[in-house]
Protein backbone atom coordinates (compact mmCIF):
# COMPACT_ATOMS: atom_id res chain seq x y z
CA UNK A 1 0.00 0.00 0.00
CA UNK A 2 3.03 2.43 0.80
CA UNK A 3 4.40 2.12 -2.84
CA UNK A 4 0.75 2.98 -4.00
CA UNK A 5 0.58 6.23 -2.00
CA UNK A 6 3.64 6.77 -2.93
CA UNK A 7 3.07 6.18 -6.72
CA UNK A 8 -0.16 8.50 -6.78
CA UNK A 9 1.46 11.62 -5.24
CA UNK A 10 4.49 11.63 -7.03
CA UNK A 11 2.74 11.08 -10.61
CA UNK A 12 0.20 14.24 -9.23
CA UNK A 13 3.15 16.36 -8.45
CA UNK A 14 5.32 15.37 -11.66
CA UNK A 15 2.37 16.14 -13.55
CA UNK A 16 1.97 19.37 -12.00
CA UNK A 17 5.58 20.57 -12.25
CA UNK A 18 5.31 19.69 -15.88
CA UNK A 19 2.04 21.78 -16.45
CA UNK A 20 3.78 25.11 -14.47
CA UNK A 21 7.08 24.47 -16.31
CA UNK A 22 5.24 24.84 -19.98
CA UNK A 23 3.40 27.41 -18.64
CA UNK A 24 0.14 25.74 -18.58
CA UNK A 25 -1.88 27.37 -15.99
CA UNK A 26 -5.26 25.80 -16.20
CA UNK A 27 -3.53 22.28 -16.69
CA UNK A 28 -1.34 23.13 -13.38
CA UNK A 29 -4.02 24.45 -10.92
CA UNK A 30 -6.50 21.83 -11.74
CA UNK A 31 -3.89 18.98 -11.09
CA UNK A 32 -2.04 20.69 -8.08
CA UNK A 33 -5.98 21.16 -6.06
CA UNK A 34 -6.67 17.83 -6.99
CA UNK A 35 -3.54 17.31 -5.25
CA UNK A 36 -4.48 19.26 -2.64
CA UNK A 37 -7.90 17.45 -2.40
CA UNK A 38 -6.21 13.84 -2.50
CA UNK A 39 -4.24 14.63 0.50
CA UNK A 40 -6.36 16.05 2.83
CA UNK A 41 -8.74 13.00 1.84
CA UNK A 42 -5.99 10.47 2.55
CA UNK A 43 -5.39 12.34 6.02
CA UNK A 44 -8.82 11.30 6.95
CA UNK A 45 -9.66 7.71 5.26
CA UNK A 46 -6.71 6.25 4.58
CA UNK A 47 -5.47 4.69 1.69
CA UNK A 48 -8.60 2.96 0.91
CA UNK A 49 -9.93 6.50 0.43
CA UNK A 50 -6.74 7.23 -2.32
CA UNK A 51 -8.01 4.13 -3.99
CA UNK A 52 -11.85 5.45 -4.56
CA UNK A 53 -10.09 8.95 -5.89
CA UNK A 54 -7.51 7.17 -8.14
CA UNK A 55 -10.95 5.32 -9.63
CA UNK A 56 -13.20 8.37 -9.78
CA UNK A 57 -10.23 10.05 -11.83
CA UNK A 58 -9.89 7.32 -13.92
CA UNK A 59 -13.93 7.16 -14.77
CA UNK A 60 -13.30 11.03 -15.60
CA UNK A 61 -10.04 10.73 -17.61
CA UNK A 62 -12.23 7.67 -19.52
CA UNK A 63 -15.18 10.16 -19.68
CA UNK A 64 -12.78 13.03 -21.40
CA UNK A 65 -11.72 10.74 -23.70
CA UNK A 66 -14.86 9.12 -24.95
CA UNK A 67 -15.59 12.28 -25.63
CA UNK A 68 -12.73 14.00 -26.88
CA UNK A 69 -12.80 11.11 -29.86
CA UNK A 70 -16.81 11.31 -30.18
CA UNK A 71 -16.36 15.08 -31.19
CA UNK A 72 -13.60 14.27 -33.36
CA UNK A 73 -15.73 11.49 -35.20
CA UNK A 74 -18.96 14.00 -35.25
CA UNK A 75 -16.63 16.47 -36.66
CA UNK A 76 -15.72 13.92 -39.34
CA UNK A 77 -18.83 13.45 -40.59
CA UNK A 78 -20.56 16.66 -40.59
CA UNK A 79 -20.91 19.52 -42.45
CA UNK A 80 -18.06 21.84 -42.97
CA UNK A 81 -20.61 24.65 -41.06
CA UNK A 82 -21.94 22.45 -38.44
CA UNK A 83 -17.84 20.82 -38.49
CA UNK A 84 -16.91 24.21 -37.46
CA UNK A 85 -19.15 24.57 -34.19
CA UNK A 86 -18.59 21.01 -33.24
CA UNK A 87 -14.50 21.50 -33.33
CA UNK A 88 -15.40 24.32 -30.52
CA UNK A 89 -17.70 22.53 -28.73
CA UNK A 90 -16.11 21.75 -24.99
CA UNK A 91 -15.67 18.35 -23.89
CA UNK A 92 -18.95 18.21 -21.76
CA UNK A 93 -21.25 19.09 -24.64
CA UNK A 94 -19.60 16.30 -26.61
CA UNK A 95 -20.22 13.89 -23.32
CA UNK A 96 -23.89 14.97 -23.19
CA UNK A 97 -23.80 14.43 -26.88
CA UNK A 98 -22.57 10.77 -26.48
CA UNK A 99 -24.77 10.19 -23.58
CA UNK A 100 -27.86 11.05 -25.59
CA UNK A 101 -26.78 9.07 -29.11
CA UNK A 102 -26.26 6.04 -26.09
CA UNK A 103 -29.41 6.07 -24.63
CA UNK A 104 -31.46 6.51 -28.08
CA UNK A 105 -29.28 3.10 -29.74
CA UNK A 106 -30.87 1.62 -26.83
CA UNK A 107 -33.94 2.41 -26.82
CA UNK A 108 -34.44 2.27 -30.54
CA UNK A 109 -32.70 -1.30 -30.94
CA UNK A 110 -33.77 -1.98 -27.13
CA UNK A 111 -35.74 -5.20 -28.19
CA UNK A 112 -32.36 -6.79 -29.97
CA UNK A 113 -30.01 -5.43 -26.64
CA UNK A 114 -32.17 -6.82 -24.14
CA UNK A 115 -31.91 -10.71 -23.42
CA UNK A 116 -35.36 -10.92 -21.94
CA UNK A 117 -38.59 -9.07 -22.74
CA UNK A 118 -39.36 -6.44 -19.97
CA UNK A 119 -41.84 -8.57 -18.26
CA UNK A 120 -40.76 -11.89 -18.29
CA UNK A 121 -40.03 -13.68 -15.41
CA UNK A 122 -36.94 -15.89 -15.28
CA UNK A 123 -35.80 -16.53 -11.73
CA UNK A 124 -36.91 -16.02 -8.40
CA UNK A 125 -37.30 -12.74 -6.58
CA UNK A 126 -34.19 -10.66 -6.17
CA UNK A 127 -32.03 -13.40 -6.93
CA UNK A 128 -28.61 -12.36 -7.23
CA UNK A 129 -26.35 -11.81 -10.74
CA UNK A 130 -24.94 -14.78 -12.45
CA UNK A 131 -24.11 -15.39 -16.20
CA UNK A 132 -27.91 -15.06 -17.43
CA UNK A 133 -28.83 -11.74 -15.51
CA UNK A 134 -26.29 -9.48 -15.37
CA UNK A 135 -27.89 -6.89 -12.38
CA UNK A 136 -29.91 -9.54 -10.82
CA UNK A 137 -33.60 -10.20 -10.41
CA UNK A 138 -36.12 -7.77 -9.19
CA UNK A 139 -39.09 -8.32 -6.86
CA UNK A 140 -41.05 -10.71 -9.04
CA UNK A 141 -38.05 -12.58 -10.96
CA UNK A 142 -37.66 -10.19 -13.83
CA UNK A 143 -34.43 -9.74 -15.25
CA UNK A 144 -33.37 -5.96 -14.17
CA UNK A 145 -30.48 -4.91 -16.83
CA UNK A 146 -33.34 -5.97 -19.74
CA UNK A 147 -36.24 -3.67 -17.99
CA UNK A 148 -33.80 -0.88 -17.52
CA UNK A 149 -33.00 -1.40 -21.62
CA UNK A 150 -36.77 -1.20 -21.80
CA UNK A 151 -37.08 1.54 -19.59
CA UNK A 152 -34.83 3.65 -21.67
CA UNK A 153 -37.29 3.55 -24.80
CA UNK A 154 -40.85 4.11 -22.47
CA UNK A 155 -39.51 6.51 -19.69
CA UNK A 156 -37.52 8.60 -22.30
CA UNK A 157 -40.12 8.37 -25.15
CA UNK A 158 -42.73 9.27 -22.76
CA UNK A 159 -40.94 12.42 -21.49
CA UNK A 160 -40.17 13.21 -25.34
CA UNK A 161 -43.83 13.26 -26.54
CA UNK A 162 -44.61 15.18 -23.30
CA UNK A 163 -42.36 17.89 -24.62
CA UNK A 164 -42.95 18.00 -27.76
CA UNK A 165 -46.88 18.93 -26.89
CA UNK A 166 -45.91 21.36 -24.20
CA UNK A 167 -43.44 23.00 -26.64
CA UNK A 168 -45.70 23.29 -29.71
CA UNK A 169 -48.56 24.23 -27.98
CA UNK A 170 -46.61 26.90 -25.75
CA UNK A 171 -45.05 27.93 -28.93
CA UNK A 172 -47.57 28.41 -31.06
CA UNK A 173 -49.22 30.62 -28.54
CA UNK A 174 -46.39 32.61 -27.88
CA UNK A 175 -45.73 33.36 -31.37
CA UNK A 176 -49.34 34.43 -32.20
CA UNK A 177 -49.48 36.30 -29.22
CA UNK A 178 -46.64 38.24 -29.97
CA UNK A 179 -47.84 39.02 -33.59
CA UNK A 180 -51.58 39.73 -32.55
CA UNK A 181 -51.05 41.51 -29.44
CA UNK A 182 -54.13 43.64 -27.75
CA UNK A 183 -56.79 41.32 -25.93
CA UNK A 184 -55.65 37.93 -27.43
CA UNK A 185 -52.14 38.18 -25.70
CA UNK A 186 -53.77 39.20 -22.34
CA UNK A 187 -56.49 36.34 -22.67
CA UNK A 188 -53.29 33.83 -23.49
CA UNK A 189 -51.30 35.68 -20.74
CA UNK A 190 -53.85 35.30 -18.05
CA UNK A 191 -54.62 31.93 -18.94
CA UNK A 192 -50.62 30.66 -18.58
CA UNK A 193 -50.47 32.58 -15.38
CA UNK A 194 -53.69 30.58 -13.33
CA UNK A 195 -51.63 27.33 -14.66
CA UNK A 196 -48.43 27.99 -13.53
CA UNK A 197 -49.88 29.76 -10.49
CA UNK A 198 -50.64 25.79 -9.39
CA UNK A 199 -47.87 23.30 -8.35
CA UNK A 200 -46.68 21.08 -11.10
CA UNK A 201 -46.45 18.22 -8.75
CA UNK A 202 -49.83 18.84 -7.03
CA UNK A 203 -51.33 19.52 -10.37
CA UNK A 204 -50.49 16.31 -12.11
CA UNK A 205 -51.17 14.11 -8.95
CA UNK A 206 -55.08 15.53 -9.22
CA UNK A 207 -55.21 15.12 -13.14
CA UNK A 208 -53.38 11.49 -12.70
CA UNK A 209 -55.86 10.83 -10.05
CA UNK A 210 -58.73 11.94 -12.03
CA UNK A 211 -58.12 10.45 -15.07
CA UNK A 212 -55.05 8.45 -15.08
CA UNK A 213 -53.87 5.21 -13.88
CA UNK A 214 -56.55 2.56 -13.70
CA UNK A 215 -59.18 4.65 -14.44
CA UNK A 216 -57.65 5.90 -18.12
CA UNK A 217 -60.14 4.73 -21.01
CA UNK A 218 -59.55 4.26 -24.63
CA UNK A 219 -62.82 7.16 -24.80
CA UNK A 220 -61.32 9.40 -22.30
CA UNK A 221 -58.03 9.44 -23.70
CA UNK A 222 -59.24 10.22 -27.34
CA UNK A 223 -61.58 12.67 -25.75
CA UNK A 224 -58.57 14.42 -24.24
CA UNK A 225 -56.60 13.88 -26.98
CA UNK A 226 -58.68 15.69 -29.27
CA UNK A 227 -59.39 18.56 -27.62
CA UNK A 228 -55.54 19.19 -26.93
CA UNK A 229 -55.22 18.43 -30.96
CA UNK A 230 -57.85 21.10 -31.56
CA UNK A 231 -56.88 23.43 -29.22
CA UNK A 232 -53.74 23.94 -31.20
CA UNK A 233 -54.71 23.24 -34.13
CA UNK A 234 -56.80 26.31 -33.93
CA UNK A 235 -53.54 29.01 -33.03
CA UNK A 236 -52.33 27.76 -36.25
CA UNK A 237 -56.09 28.31 -38.29
CA UNK A 238 -56.02 31.66 -36.75
CA UNK A 239 -52.80 32.38 -37.80
CA UNK A 240 -53.13 31.10 -41.55
CA UNK A 241 -56.69 31.75 -42.03
CA UNK A 242 -57.66 34.85 -44.13
CA UNK A 243 -60.87 37.46 -43.56
CA UNK A 244 -62.94 35.21 -45.85
CA UNK A 245 -65.53 32.59 -44.46
CA UNK A 246 -64.31 30.21 -46.67
CA UNK A 247 -60.75 30.35 -45.57
CA UNK A 248 -62.34 29.45 -42.13
CA UNK A 249 -64.35 26.57 -43.38
CA UNK A 250 -61.38 25.15 -45.08
CA UNK A 251 -58.97 24.97 -42.26
CA UNK A 252 -61.53 24.07 -39.49
CA UNK A 253 -62.55 21.24 -41.77
CA UNK A 254 -58.70 19.94 -41.88
CA UNK A 255 -58.28 20.88 -38.22
CA UNK A 256 -61.10 17.96 -37.14
CA UNK A 257 -59.62 15.44 -39.63
CA UNK A 258 -55.98 15.52 -38.48
CA UNK A 259 -56.85 15.93 -34.75
CA UNK A 260 -58.92 12.90 -34.98
CA UNK A 261 -55.76 11.16 -36.84
CA UNK A 262 -53.66 12.46 -34.18
CA UNK A 263 -55.21 11.48 -31.43
CA UNK A 264 -55.71 7.73 -33.26
CA UNK A 265 -52.55 7.28 -33.71
CA UNK A 266 -50.91 8.26 -30.04
CA UNK A 267 -53.54 5.65 -29.01
CA UNK A 268 -51.87 3.36 -31.19
CA UNK A 269 -48.60 3.98 -29.94
CA UNK A 270 -49.64 4.63 -26.32
CA UNK A 271 -51.74 2.84 -23.98
CA UNK A 272 -54.55 5.12 -22.00
CA UNK A 273 -52.78 5.93 -18.93
CA UNK A 274 -49.78 6.75 -20.79
CA UNK A 275 -51.45 9.11 -22.91
CA UNK A 276 -53.38 10.61 -19.91
CA UNK A 277 -49.97 11.16 -18.58
CA UNK A 278 -48.59 12.81 -21.37
CA UNK A 279 -51.12 15.13 -21.77
CA UNK A 280 -50.94 16.12 -18.15
CA UNK A 281 -47.33 17.14 -18.91
CA UNK A 282 -47.92 19.15 -21.73
CA UNK A 283 -50.78 21.00 -19.92
CA UNK A 284 -48.49 21.84 -17.30
CA UNK A 285 -45.42 23.03 -18.74
CA UNK A 286 -46.68 24.81 -22.00
CA UNK A 287 -47.58 27.65 -20.33
CA UNK A 288 -43.73 28.08 -19.24
CA UNK A 289 -42.71 27.72 -23.39
CA UNK A 290 -45.51 30.00 -23.82
CA UNK A 291 -43.76 33.01 -21.48
CA UNK A 292 -40.28 32.39 -23.11
CA UNK A 293 -41.98 32.47 -26.58
CA UNK A 294 -43.95 35.42 -26.07
CA UNK A 295 -40.66 37.29 -24.71
CA UNK A 296 -37.96 36.02 -27.15
CA UNK A 297 -40.67 37.32 -29.86
CA UNK A 298 -41.53 40.35 -28.98
CA UNK A 299 -38.22 41.98 -28.86
CA UNK A 300 -38.29 40.50 -32.68
CA UNK A 301 -41.80 41.77 -33.41
CA UNK A 302 -40.66 45.46 -32.96
CA UNK A 303 -37.63 45.11 -35.37
CA UNK A 304 -37.66 47.29 -38.85
CA UNK A 305 -37.88 44.17 -41.23
CA UNK A 306 -41.40 42.87 -39.29
CA UNK A 307 -42.84 46.40 -40.30
CA UNK A 308 -41.74 46.00 -43.68
CA UNK A 309 -42.81 42.94 -44.13
CA UNK A 310 -46.39 44.18 -42.55
CA UNK A 311 -46.26 47.23 -45.12
CA UNK A 312 -45.84 44.59 -47.57
CA UNK A 313 -48.89 42.77 -46.64
CA UNK A 314 -47.48 39.50 -45.35
CA UNK A 315 -50.17 38.02 -43.10
CA UNK A 316 -49.52 36.63 -39.47
CA UNK A 317 -48.79 33.35 -40.57
CA UNK A 318 -45.92 34.53 -42.97
CA UNK A 319 -44.69 36.74 -40.16
CA UNK A 320 -44.45 33.52 -37.72
CA UNK A 321 -43.16 31.47 -40.36
CA UNK A 322 -40.31 33.38 -42.01
CA UNK A 323 -39.58 36.40 -39.64
CA UNK A 324 -39.60 35.99 -35.89
CA UNK A 325 -39.17 31.96 -35.64
CA UNK A 326 -35.98 31.67 -37.74
CA UNK A 327 -34.62 34.70 -35.49
CA UNK A 328 -35.62 33.02 -32.16
CA UNK A 329 -34.55 29.54 -33.14
CA UNK A 330 -31.67 29.47 -30.51
CA UNK A 331 -32.94 30.02 -27.05
CA UNK A 332 -36.32 27.99 -28.00
CA UNK A 333 -34.23 24.79 -28.92
CA UNK A 334 -32.25 25.50 -25.96
CA UNK A 335 -35.42 25.85 -23.88
CA UNK A 336 -36.72 22.74 -25.00
CA UNK A 337 -33.59 21.03 -23.87
CA UNK A 338 -34.51 22.63 -20.37
CA UNK A 339 -37.58 21.82 -20.83
CA UNK A 340 -37.07 17.73 -21.48
CA UNK A 341 -34.90 18.14 -18.23
CA UNK A 342 -37.94 18.91 -16.37
CA UNK A 343 -40.64 16.76 -17.71
CA UNK A 344 -38.23 14.08 -17.65
CA UNK A 345 -37.67 14.24 -13.88
CA UNK A 346 -41.60 14.90 -13.60
CA UNK A 347 -42.47 11.56 -15.27
CA UNK A 348 -39.91 9.65 -13.14
CA UNK A 349 -41.11 10.95 -10.44
CA UNK A 350 -44.83 10.42 -10.55
CA UNK A 351 -43.89 7.03 -12.02
CA UNK A 352 -41.93 6.29 -8.59
CA UNK A 353 -45.11 7.29 -6.78
CA UNK A 354 -47.22 5.10 -8.69
CA UNK A 355 -48.96 7.45 -10.57
CA UNK A 356 -46.99 7.34 -13.90
CA UNK A 357 -46.22 4.58 -16.02
CA UNK A 358 -48.29 1.76 -15.22
CA UNK A 359 -47.12 -2.21 -14.71
CA UNK A 360 -45.64 -4.36 -15.64
CA UNK A 361 -44.48 -1.70 -18.62
CA UNK A 362 -40.22 -0.74 -17.36
CA UNK A 363 -39.58 2.10 -16.16
CA UNK A 364 -36.85 3.57 -14.42
CA UNK A 365 -39.01 5.87 -12.07
CA UNK A 366 -41.30 2.37 -10.62
CA UNK A 367 -37.79 0.15 -10.52
CA UNK A 368 -36.86 2.73 -7.99
CA UNK A 369 -39.46 2.15 -5.97
CA UNK A 370 -40.27 -1.87 -6.53
CA UNK A 371 -36.59 -2.46 -5.82
CA UNK A 372 -35.77 0.21 -3.05
CA UNK A 373 -35.81 -2.84 -0.28
CA UNK A 374 -32.49 -3.81 -1.50
CA UNK A 375 -30.62 -0.91 -0.39
CA UNK A 376 -31.53 -2.17 3.43
CA UNK A 377 -29.10 -5.15 2.22
CA UNK A 378 -26.37 -3.38 0.92
CA UNK A 379 -27.42 -3.85 -2.89
CA UNK A 380 -27.16 -1.17 -5.06
CA UNK A 381 -29.42 -2.50 -7.73
CA UNK A 382 -32.24 -0.08 -7.33
CA UNK A 383 -29.71 2.75 -7.57
CA UNK A 384 -28.82 1.78 -11.25
CA UNK A 385 -32.21 3.01 -12.38
CA UNK A 386 -31.49 6.44 -10.89
CA UNK A 387 -28.34 7.24 -11.96
CA UNK A 388 -29.69 6.29 -15.69
CA UNK A 389 -32.02 9.18 -14.90
CA UNK A 390 -29.43 11.56 -13.63
CA UNK A 391 -27.50 10.70 -16.21
CA UNK A 392 -29.39 11.84 -19.21
CA UNK A 393 -30.55 14.91 -17.14
CA UNK A 394 -27.14 15.97 -16.87
CA UNK A 395 -25.70 15.19 -20.05
CA UNK A 396 -29.10 16.74 -21.75
CA UNK A 397 -28.30 20.02 -19.22
CA UNK A 398 -23.88 19.98 -20.52
CA UNK A 399 -25.38 20.41 -24.11
CA UNK A 400 -27.96 22.81 -23.62
CA UNK A 401 -25.28 24.70 -21.66
CA UNK A 402 -22.96 24.73 -25.00
CA UNK A 403 -26.17 25.93 -27.18
CA UNK A 404 -26.90 28.69 -24.48
CA UNK A 405 -23.18 29.91 -24.72
CA UNK A 406 -23.15 29.63 -28.51
CA UNK A 407 -26.71 31.53 -28.80
CA UNK A 408 -25.40 34.22 -26.74
CA UNK A 409 -22.20 35.62 -29.18
CA UNK A 410 -19.55 34.82 -26.39
CA UNK A 411 -16.61 33.41 -27.39
CA UNK A 412 -13.88 31.55 -25.52
CA UNK A 413 -10.89 33.43 -24.86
Amino acid sequence: MSYFVFGFYALLLTASCLAAYFNKRTWFLTIFAFTLVSFVLGIIGGTSMLQNVTLLAGLLALAAMVSYAFREFLVAIASNDMAKELRTAPLTAAFGLFVIFTYAIAGIFAPWIAPYGEAEVISTAFAPPDENMLLGADQLGRDMFSRIIYGTRNTVSLALSGTLMAFILGALAGLLAATTGGWFDQMLGRVSDVIMSIPSLIFALLMLSIFGGALATDTTSFSLLFVFAMVTGLLVVVARAESNIMSWVIGLAVLVAAAAGFSAGMLVIFNPSEVILVMVVGVIYAPRVFRLTRAVAGNVVVMDYIEAAKLRGEGKWYLIRREILPNSTAPLVAEFGLEFCFVFLLVAGLSFLGLGIQPPTADWGSMVRENATLISFGDITPLIPAAAIALLTVAVNFVVDWMLHRSSGLKEQ
